[in-house]
């Protein structure tokens, strides 16, 4: 009896604890790095799609690399004052700026020379880029800087407010500028005529001479029997339609024999002109 027990498993303390305590169990593996990865990416497409950079029905430029390209851009311009609600335009006006193959640090000099030499804000720069997109693309020494340093020589002043003329004229080459200006003293005007000209009239330069200033001025001399003197009081005489204000309103000055000063001839609505000069 006492060796048959002795013949039985000894079952310890320990051994019954163990057997009682449940099994812990690992914890789940992390999961595969490429789902992190496609959702990142996903969220990235997403995002671009919402600022109207890339085309829901398209393919193109969706790679990783791509989509990484085109976000390095959108972050550089987010760090220079542009906001969410900025990049439809600038992706419909200059697409460019949002290839895969574009640079960001191609366009750091113009936003140097908008803080420096015009001494443009953040938000003025953001403006003006805004306006004429196509100011990120143009060269600082070949084109932005010699275009500055002539209009602030004529005396044009506030060309860091943001405005169309404004950036649109701080984009065109100096070379067409001058040839403005060279046109008006061609006509008579002296250097500081035709400078207080293009400063109360800085949209002159957006004007083809011959296919706009030029036609204006020999209407104004062979038609009206003008001279140029009258031309200086009224320079803004340049910028109305030759066909549809200027030769309209002569004529019919001309059928009732009456002659009045340009201003008044062409600054009037059409129902105050014609109503006084029936």
């Amino acid at each position: 009896m006492a060796a048959g027990a002795l013949s039985r498993p000894f079952t310890t303390i320990s051994s019954l604890s163990h057997s009682n305590t449940p099994t812990s169990r690992p914890p789940p593996p992390p999961p595969p790095p490429f789902l992190n990865f496609r959702t990142a990416h996903y969220h990235n497409l997403r995002y671009l799609k919402s600022l109207h950079l890339l085309d829901s029905r398209s393919t193109k430029f969706r790679s990783p690399d791509a989509v990484h390209s085109i976000l390095t851009t959108v972050h550089f311009l987010k760090s220079k004052g542009f906001s969410d609600s900025d990049f439809p335009t600038l992706a419909f006006l200059c697409p460019q700026l949002f290839s895969p193959d574009f640079e960001p640090t191609d366009i750091a000099p113009v936003f140097d020379f908008l803080a420096a030499d015009l001494s443009a804000s953040i938000q003025e720069s953001r403006g003006m880029i805004l306006r004429c997109p196509r100011l990120l693309f143009s060269d600082v020494e070949l084109c932005l800087r010699p275009t500055l340093r002539f209009l602030k020589q004529i005396g044009i002043e506030n060309l860091n407010t943001p405005s169309n003329l404004k950036s649109h004229l701080l984009n065109t080459r100096v070379e067409k500028l001058r040839g403005k200006f060279r046109f008006l003293q061609e006509l008579g005007f002296s250097h500081e005529e035709a400078a207080k000209v293009c400063r109360r009239m800085p949209a002159i330069f957006g004007y083809s001479v011959e296919e706009n200033l030029r036609p204006k001025y020999e209407y104004l001399v062979n038609e009206m029997e003008r001279d140029v003197e009258e031309l200086k009081e009224f320079p803004h005489y340049f910028a109305f339609s030759l066909e549809r204000r200027i030769a309209p309103r002569h004529l019919h000055l001309k059928q009732r024999n009456l002659r009045i000063p340009l201003h008044r001839m062409l600054l009037w609505s059409d129902q105050k002109f014609y109503t006084k000069w029936k």
